[in-house]
């Protein structure tokens, strides 16, 4: 089968298309013949083996042990494991697993969930990674509950694009922050306030709000401060800079010390990939409360194109590669 394959860490360059033997369904497990893949922040950090502490927790000290990228997917089943009980050949499935820049792709079986029957399978791929730790951000670290005021930091990304909708589903008043080119999409997808930071500080002082999640940025959590409510939260969702050591897990650590001292509640989140959440999620789509966002597709022989793309900051919502 084609898959998009690394031996070496480092930019997109290292990536080849290459062919590869086809995985075969363990016990428990799923084989999906994938229609589409989507690219996510994460997907950069194991491709460069950046920040060093990634290599650390078990991904590989000088080479990734996991050889072809990609984790969101969506596609028809191939075949099955023993003992797969919720799927057979044919079903529409979307879900999360590894090396899904591919043409075929197994996880166990708790790692999929039906397509919803509004999205095609292209929309599909756009969902699991992003839209799953925009829920956690909000619903489990964020405790979000109606009526409170939001902010989102980075409301035109992947997962920013998420946690507005979900917000907005969830009964809160919410502020999207982005670029100037991108505030029309953030308000089209429910934002009740958009500001532009090129053109306003949002730290600045001047108003303040319940949550906060900032997705993927890089400024002082005593700017962040600034904007809470008396009894805010904070949550802190991945982040960039902070050096090639420890990326920006710093600022995530940084947070947790600081909280037990503070009034407000300063928390980093590191998402857990549960089958219930994929599941609440498809229902919340179905319902027509939140739909993915796709601002580019691209083919698979053109996968080191589409994270670079990302990598760029130029991506509204969601990349997609089709296979």
């Amino acid at each position: 089968m084609k898959a998009i394959v690394h031996d070496t860490y480092g930019s997109s360059d290292v990536l080849e298309l290459r062919d590869i033997d086809k995985p075969s369904p363990g016990e428990g497990d799923v084989l999906v013949r994938v229609h589409a893949a989507a690219v996510d922040a994460g997907v950069w950090h194991l491709m460069t083996g950046l920040p060093y502490l990634l290599r650390l927790m078990g991904y590989g000290l000088r080479a990734p042990k996991v050889r072809v990228r990609g984790r969101e997917v969506a596609g028809r089943v191939e075949a099955v494991g023993a003992g797969v009980t919720q799927f057979r050949p044919g079903d529409e499935v979307f879900g999360i697993c590894e090396g899904s820049f591919a043409e075929y792709a197994s996880a166990p079986e708790d790692r999929f969930v039906p397509k919803p029957a509004n999205l095609t399978l292209e929309q599909a791929a756009a969902v699991p990674m992003s839209a799953l730790t925009a829920l956690q951000a909000l619903r489990d670290a964020g405790r979000l509950q109606p009526g409170q005021k939001v902010l989102i930091i980075g409301a035109a990304g992947g997962v920013g694009t998420f946690a507005v909708q979900l917000a907005k589903a969830f009964g809160a008043e919410v502020t999207g922050v982005c670029s100037t080119t991108k505030t029309d999409l953030v308000r089209s997808i429910g934002a009740d306030d958009v500001i532009d930071y090129t053109r306003e500080d949002v730290t600045d002082g001047t108003r303040h709000y319940d949550l906060v999640v900032d997705t993927a940025g890089n400024r002082p959590l005593s700017r962040l401060r600034r904007a809470l409510a008396p009894r805010g939260t904070l949550v802190i969702v991945g982040g960039e800079g902070g050096g090639r050591w420890f990326g920006g897990t710093d600022r995530v650590l940084r947070a947790v010390m600081l909280s037990p001292f503070v009034r407000h509640t300063l928390r980093g989140l590191v998402s857990v990939e549960r089958h219930e959440d994929l599941q609440t999620l498809r229902e919340l789509i179905e319902a027509g409360k939140v739909a993915p966002v796709i601002g580019a597709t691209y083919p698979l022989s053109e996968a080191p194109e589409a994270i670079r793309y990302l990598q760029e900051g130029n991506a509204r919502g969601k990349v997609v590669i089709t296979v």
